[in-house]
This record gives C-alpha cells, structure tokens and sequence, in this order.
C-alpha cells in the first residue's frame, strides 16, 4: 500500500494522489512465521494517522513525514510471494485449510478476536488505550472473497521473473480469501454526503445491488472504502466478482455481506488496493460509521503516547482471516526498517501470517 501509480489497466493517476500514497509503509514477514505478506498490520513506527473527520481522508496516510526513522541495512526478497488461501471446494473447504495448515500448525500464535484480551499484548505494552485500538482495527477488517481471475493480471511482478499469482487461471472459478480493512465511512442522501466536509455526487441514489436493480432505489446509502492487496483483486473483472465478510468475529458471527464493490486505485509493484464499497443497509451503514470514528479517535490517543517509543518497543500486530476463517489476531515485532523512495519504507517482521491473511 503506497505509491500510487499507472496500472496495468491504464488508469490514470493524480500528482496529489502520488504523494499521499508515498507515505505509507510496506511490512513483509520475515523467519519461521513469515512468507511475504502484506495483511492488515500495524505497528508502533506505523500508527494509521487519519487525519481530521473533515479533511480528505482519501489519502489514506498510514506514516507521516514527522514519523520516519533511519532505515537499518536488510537485504530481504520483497515481493514474489502471496498470502491469499485458495479453495477449490468453496466456502465449505476452508475449515479443511485451517485444521491441516502446514506453515503454523495449530496456530498458537493466533488469538481469535473475540478471546483477545490485555494479557496478550507484551509486558510493558499491556495498556487499555493500545488494547483498544487493536480492537478498533479489528472491527473494521473483513473478509474478501473473490471468485474471479483476471485475464490481465501480467505473467510475472513488475520488473522480476517472479510469477504473478493466479495469472493465466481466469478460467477456473475457485473462491479466494484474503483479508481488508473499512476506511473513510460516509453517509449520502439524495447526493448530498451527510457528515464531515461537505460534498456531493454526481448520482442521487444507492448503487448497491438491491437498488441497481429496483424500481425504487434508496436515496439514502454509506460508501466507504476497504484497502487489500492488488493480488486479492487485481481489477474490476475481479472486483465485479468479490464479497466482503464483515465483523466475522467467531464461528457463530453473523453473515453481514457486502456485495457491491469496485476497484478505485491500484498499484501492482507494491501490491494494494483500493475497493469503492456501497451499502443502503441503515443498521450495517451506522455500526460502520460508528466504528470508524472510533478508531479515528483512539488513534489519536496511542499515537500520542507510543509514537516516542516505537522503535524501542518494535511491536507489530496483524489482524486477518487465516484460511479464510474467523477473524484473529497475531503479536510479534519488527525487525529491519528498509527505506524504497522518499517516503516510503518497508518492514521485516516475526507476526505470524498464514494463507488468507491478505
């Protein structure tokens, strides 16, 4: 997730754009718990910074310039693998993936959300207001499932003879999972957006499935925007075929299901996406909205407190589907900090990841 640039589907790129994206960092697993990943990480160099309710929060800043550290010297393969699980049998196998897991079995080092508690964080760290950003961060991830592959996703990454996953795979219909978070929650009505800074759209209805195809479309409905890797979604031939999974906290959860999405940016050298979602479900809309300024606003507590400290403590969390399954959190640190551009880094690190954790 960083700089933004021209993608394979030639979609044109703003200069503003460019420089918000370059401020974010990259984080790649390193030792026994790590093939390359990208999930949905955090960790105390890296504090989210969202910025003011009424500013352009479009540009998804995840490390602002006031926040870079020296890099140390790594030499790490930094693309070439992915972490998206795979499942011929469709939804029903995933359970299947989990039990017979070969990269961490058992999954010790994975705490179901909902059984996530102060004592899992490390000594020194065991603080309320950091244990509610995790839980904050955890309510906004879900699930993405895609059931499509692109015929344009390239044959190998940019630049490399690394293979690109599921090139050359656009006949085969199997589900992939992998793992999103929600961002910039807004409310429209008739147009006109409903919270923060003032704007308006060039439609005056829902979008959403259920409206694309009535006779009596919403006028009210939530946008909001869920960040992944470009190898979950590579496209709108894909994003055309993806659900998101939200708040799928246990076995017992729910199913809340969005399934109106499409692919707004995306960069294909460092592996994000940017998915443009809908929704006129009045309950789903306010929880996420409720949610997301909520984190916006424990944010701003940790980062106050932590930002001083976060090359001593090093710690990193990751909030993911494993398998495709319900959602949990894993704990390690960072190791190396390796600067790619002006301001952008990537991050070795020891959390644990598995298939489906992005």
């Amino acid at each position: 997730m960083s700089c933004k640039r021209k993608t394979q589907t030639d979609r044109t790129v703003s200069k503003r754009h460019k420089t918000e994206k370059n401020s974010t960092d990259l984080c790649f697993p390193q030792d026994t718990c790590g093939l390359n990943g990208s999930e949905d990480q955090t960790d105390l160099a890296d504090f989210s910074s969202p910025g003011d309710e009424n500013q352009d929060t479009d540009s998804h800043h995840f490390i602002s310039d006031q926040f870079k550290v020296q890099s140390d010297e790594v030499e790490v393969p930094l693309i070439g693998n992915h972490e998206t699980q795979e499942s011929e049998g469709g939804e029903a196998d995933l359970h299947k993936y989990l039990v017979g897991c070969k990269k961490n079995p058992g999954h010790s080092q994975f705490i179901p959300v909902d059984t996530f508690t102060l004592k899992h964080l490390p000594e020194g760290l065991q603080d309320s207001d950091l244990y509610e950003y995790i839980k904050a961060i955890a309510d906004l991830t879900v699930r993405v499932d895609v059931r499509m592959s692109s015929p344009d996703r390239p044959t190998f990454y940019p630049k490399t003879t690394r293979p690109y996953p599921f090139s050359n795979m656009s006949e085969r219909r199997n589900l992939r999972t992998g793992s999103g978070r929600v961002w910039d929650v807004n409310k429209f009505q008739d147009g006109v957006r409903q919270v923060g800074r003032y704007g308006r759209t060039d439609y005056t209805k829902c979008w959403c499935r259920k409206c694309e195809g009535s006779n009596s479309p919403s006028n009210v409905w939530w946008e909001f925007d869920v960040f992944t890797a470009t190898h979950v979604v590579f496209d709108d031939i894909e994003a055309n075929h993806t659900t998101l999974r939200l708040f799928y906290d246990s076995n017992d959860s729910q199913v809340d299901i969005v399934d109106k999405v499409s692919v707004v940016d995306v960069n294909i050298e460092d592996d994000w996406c940017r998915l443009k979602c809908v929704t006129c479900n009045k309950t789903l809309g306010n929880k996420l909205m409720g949610m997301f300024k909520h984190f916006l606003n424990i944010w701003r507590k940790v980062c106050d407190k932590y930002i001083a400290s976060r090359s001593k403590h090093k710690l990193t969390f990751i909030v993911s589907h494993p398998h495709g399954c319900f959602k949990q959190v894993s704990v390690g640190q960072w190791k190396d900090r390796l600067e790619v551009g002006e301001l952008r880094s990537k991050l070795t690190y020891t959390t644990c990841t598995c298939p489906g954790s992005k």
